[in-house]
C-alpha cells in the first residue's frame, strides 16, 4: 500500500504524462495535413483520407494490443505498463518527424497504437488510489490533464510549424522521453501485491476480454454506450485539422488556437464542474446532461459557417467532456478492484474500435463531401453523421440501471 506521499507523487506523475501525451498530440495536430501533403504531393481532399488512414493504423495495434497490456498490469502492476508505453509514445514522433516518405508515418503511428496508448495505464492507477464516487473524480483529473496539455500542444504546434512541419514532432518526442526518465525515478507502484492475478492469456486479447467480462451483465450495455461514445467523439482527431481548413479556410496557427481553446474549455469543466455535477446529480445524470451538449455542439459545427461563432462553441464544447469519464467511473464501480487493468485495457480496446471505425467514416465522408469536383460541397456532413451516434449512445445511457454491490476480488 502506497503512503500519501506516493500517491501525491503517483498522482501527479500519472496526470503529467497525460498532459505530456495530450500536448505531443496536440502539437502535432496542425502540422499533419502540410507534412502529408509535403510527403506525397496531394491536395488537401486527398490528404484527409490519407490523414483517415494513419488514425485507423494507429487505433487497430491499439484495439489489438490494448487488453494484453490491461492483463500485464493486472499482473505485473502499473509502473512498468506506464513507462514502457511513454517509451514507445516517445519513439513514435521521432520516427514521424524523420520519416522521409508515407511509409515511415504508418510505422510511426503503429508502434504508438501498440505501446504509447497512454490511458488504459492512467485510468487504471487512478482507479488504484480511489474508490467509489471518487473514481468519477480521479477519471475528470486525467480528462482535465488531457484537455491542459491540448491548450499548449495546438497553440505552441502552431507556431512550432512556422519552423518547419517536422519540428513539432521531435519536440513531442524529446517531451516523452524526459517524461519517461522522471518516472523512472519519481513514479511508486500503485497497485498493491494482493490485488494483483494471474496473467491469462484467453483474456488478454479484444475477443477474450470480452467473454470474461460477460460475467458482469451490467457492463454490457454499458461497454456499447462507450464505444458509441467514443465513435461519436472521434469527430474531432479524426477531421478537425482536415474540417476547418475546408469550412473556414483556416491556417495550421487558427486551427491550433481553436484546439486550444477547446482544450482549456475542457480543462475548466473536468477540473471545476464535473466532481460537483456527479455529486449533486450521479455519475448516469452527468453523462446524459455531457450528451445533449455533445448533440447540440456537433449540429452546430455542421451547419454554422462563421468563423467567430465556431470560436464562442469551442468555448462551451467542453461541457460534453463530462461524457466519459462518467460512462468510466459507471463501469468501474460494476466491477472488483483486481479487474480494474483488464476493463482499461477494454476501454482501451473499444476506444481504439472507435478510432479505427471513425476516420473511416468521417474523414471518408468529409474527403467525399469537399473534393473538387463537387459542384455543392458539405464540409459538416460528418458531424451530422457523429451527432446521430451521440444520440444513440444517449438513447442507451438513458435506459441503463444503477450498479449491484460487486465483490471486492474476481474469482479466477
Amino acid at each position: 500500500m502506497i503512503n500519501p506521499r506516493q500517491r501525491k507523487m503517483a498522482t501527479a506523475f500519472v496526470l503529467l504524462t497525460v498532459f505530456t501525451y495530450s500536448m505531443g498530440f496536440g502539437i502535432i495536430m496542425p502540422v499533419l495535413p502540410d507534412l502529408i501533403m509535403e510527403l506525397e504531393g496531394v491536395s488537401l481532399s486527398e490528404a484527409t483520407l490519407i490523414g483517415g488512414y494513419l488514425a485507423a493504423s494507429y487505433a487497430l495495434f491499439q484495439f489489438l494490443l490494448g487488453p494484453l497490456v490491461g492483463n500485464l498490469s493486472d499482473k505485473y502492476g502499473r509502473r512498468p505498463i506506464f513507462l514502457l508505453s511513454l517509451l514507445g509514445f516517445g519513439i513514435d514522433y521521432a520516427l514521424m518527424g524523420f520519416a522521409p516518405n508515407i511509409i515511415w508515418l504508418f510505422i510511426g503511428r503503429s508502434i504508438a497504437g501498440g505501446l504509447g496508448a497512454i490511458f488504459g495505464p492512467a485510468n487504471s492507477a487512478m482507479a488504484d488510489m480511489s474508490s467509489g464516487k471518487d473514481r468519477a473524480k480521479g477519471f475528470g483529473l486525467v480528462g482535465a490533464a488531457f484537455g491542459i496539455g491540448f491548450i499548449v500542444g495546438p497553440a505552441l504546434g502552431g507556431l512550432l510549424g512556422d519552423f518547419g512541419t517536422r519540428v513539432p514532432f521531435f519536440v513531442a518526442s524529446g517531451l516523452a522521453i524526459v517524461n519517461f526518465i522522471f518516472g523512472w525515478f519519481a513514479f511508486p507502484e500503485t497497485l498493491a501485491p494482493e490485488k494483483r492475478r494471474p496473467f491469462n492469456p484467453a483474456r488478454a486479447n479484444p475477443v477474450g476480454a470480452l467473454a470474461n467480462l460477460r460475467r458482469y451483465p451490467s457492463i454490457l450495455g454499458m461497454a456499447l454506450a462507450y464505444f458509441l461514445w467514443m465513435l461519436s467523439s472521434s469527430i474531432y482527431p479524426a477531421t478537425w485539422a482536415y474540417f476547418a481548413p475546408a469550412q473556414f479556410g483556416w491556417d495550421s496557427k487558427t486551427v491550433g488556437y481553436s484546439l486550444a481553446l477547446v482544450g482549456l474549455s475542457m480543462a475548466i469543466v473536468q477540473t471545476l464542474v464535473l466532481g460537483r455535477s456527479v455529486s449533486r446529480f450521479g455519475e448516469r445524470k452527468t453523462a446524459i446532461i455531457g450528451l445533449y451538449a455533445a448533440v447540440f455542439f456537433m449540429l452546430c459545427y455542421a451547419f454554422i459557417t462563421s468563423a467567430a461563432l465556431v470560436f464562442i462553441i469551442c468555448a462551451f464544447v467542453g461541457i460534453q467532456g463530462m461524457v466519459m469519464p462518467s460512462l468510466n467511473a459507471m463501469m468501474s464501480r460494476r466491477l472488483p478492484d483486481d479487474m480494474q487493468g483488464e476493463l482499461q485495457g477494454f476501454n482501451g480496446s473499444l476506444a481504439a474500435l472507435a478510432s479505427l471505425a471513425a476516420p473511416l467514416t468521417y474523414n471518408t465522408a468529409l474527403s467525399h463531401f469537399t473534393a473538387p469536383e463537387r459542384t455543392s460541397q458539405f464540409a459538416g456532413a460528418p458531424f451530422v453523421i457523429a451527432a446521430a451516434v451521440a444520440i444513440l449512445t444517449l438513447l442507451i445511457v438513458t435506459s441503463l440501471k444503477p450498479a449491484t454491490k460487486l465483490r471486492e476480488k474476481s474469482q479466477d
